[in-house]
């Protein structure tokens, strides 16, 4: 059985599952996670399995949807279903979801993306960058994703501004 759990306390499992999975362009410096966490504005998830850490989501309340801007299943806990029970276990619990992947140009990310659109999620066809984290890094070319908006809501300029205006602080 999945379990997701609210913790402001991001433990040494977190943090060297966060350095694996997500290359460091892909991913906030660690004491910046942190202070985000602690202060409220990034939500953080442990995923249990079985009482066992099994991953972890990072996620923002935005106005209008909820962002997630990193999840990672650790590599003990996938299949049998892990992620899609976390992803069903999410859209049960926020409003509107939108994400980020990578362009569909290497295998892993044909597949994060198929498994995605497997759970219902579209793709948007505009163009988007990433801000980057640090400042020797380009903007990094992504797609954003999204379930459950309505039709309004769903519109690409104004999913962009807020992931700018509040994540990125553009």
């Amino acid at each position: 059985m999945i379990r997701l759990v609210p913790t402001t306390i991001a433990d040494e499992a977190i943090k060297n599952l966060y350095e694996e999975a997500f290359p460091e362009e892909e991913r906030r410096p660690w004491n910046q996670q942190l202070s985000l966490v602690a202060s409220g504005k990034l939500q953080l998830l442990q995923i249990a399995r079985e009482d066992a850490f099994a991953g972890f989501i990072f996620y923002w309340n935005l106005p209008a949807f909820s962002f997630i801007e990193h999840f990672a299943i650790h590599p003990a806990a996938r299949g049998g279903g892990a992620g899609t029970q976390v992803m069903q276990l999410m859209e049960a619990q926020l409003k509107g979801i939108v994400l980020e992947v990578e362009p569909p140009v290497t295998e892993q990310a044909i597949r994060r993306i198929k498994f995605y659109e497997r759970l219902g999620y579209q793709t948007f066809a505009e163009s988007y960058y990433q801000p980057p984290y640090y400042p020797h890094y380009p903007p990094l070319e992504l797609r954003l994703m999204q379930k459950g908006l309505p039709p309004a809501a769903a519109t690409f300029p104004d999913i962009k501004n807020q992931l700018y205006k509040y994540v990125y602080n553009k």
